[in-house]
């Protein structure tokens, strides 16, 4: 089991319910594959540094948990094709 970071960006015409789905769905395949989210912290509505998709602010959230390695390709192919996530990355922290 590795220790993860994963911060992600929901887009800012979401509504305010289905970003809480949206969260709440990627804690709950963490936690339903074998995983434990340790921390979840919403920053909340951020300016994009450029357009991404023609919009210039999204809803950051960063999820600190630890999964098996297999699982992670799993996780990104789920917020891959979710409509509602703009972008998303992984970053494996040191134990």
């Amino acid at each position: 089991m590795n220790k993860y970071e994963l911060l992600f960006i929901i887009s800012a015409t979401t509504p305010d319910d289905q970003k809480e789905a949206i969260v709440s769905k990627v804690t709950s395949f963490i936690e339903k594959n074998a995983g434990t989210v340790d921390a979840v912290d919403k920053w909340g509505m951020k300016k994009f540094a450029y357009p991404i998709n023609f919009k210039n602010e999204g809803y950051y959230v960063l999820v600190n948990f630890t999964i098996e390695p297999s699982k992670i390709a799993e996780l990104d192919n789920m917020m891959y094709v979710n409509e509602n996530i703009v972008r998303q990355m992984f970053v494996k922290k040191e134990n």
